[in-house]
Order: C-alpha cells, then structure tokens, then sequence
C-alpha cells in the first residue's frame, strides 16, 4: 500500500493505519526528519499532532511515539540554538 503523505483532514482508520506502519518502517533519525518533513509540507497539520492524537487513541506505542517526538524536538531544538548562536 502506498501512503499518500497528504492525509488532510480525511483522518480515516485506512489512512492512520498507512501512517502507523510508515512511522514504524523508519528507524534512523535522518530517515525520520525527512519523513517529517515531507509530511509537513503536504498537510495542515504537523506530524507531531497525529503521533500525539495515535499515542492518544493507543494506536502506536509509547516507545515508538517516544522516538519520533524525541527526534523531533532534538531537530527543532538545535535549529533554534544554531539560529540563537547566528543572533549573538
């Protein structure tokens, strides 16, 4: 099955399972920021939303949701520190 990274607001079981096995199939921090980021930039809402609303529902587990916020943070964190060091 291929996953249509535009999700929209079409949040269906089809499309969150689609979602749930591509979280998964990515394992390298690299592999993940480039999904992220990819996935940002074709629907409304951010990732890191629907890996909240899965952890939410009990759709994806703790650990796996856990590496992917992580990830995400860390990324997002070392941008700001890189953009507070050009500043100073």
């Amino acid at each position: 099955m291929t996953l249509s990274l535009n999700i929209g607001n079409l949040f269906n079981d089809s499309s969150s399972h689609a979602l749930v096995d591509e979280l998964r199939k990515r394992t390298s921090e690299e592999a993940i920021l480039d999904f992220e980021e990819k996935f940002n930039s074709k629907n409304e809402k951010n990732l890191h939303v629907y890996i909240c609303r899965f952890l939410k529902n009990r759709s994806i587990s703790r650990g796996l949701a856990s590496k992917w916020l992580i990830t995400i943070i860390k990324n997002k964190e070392s941008k700001i520190e890189a953009l507070q060091k050009l500043i100073n």
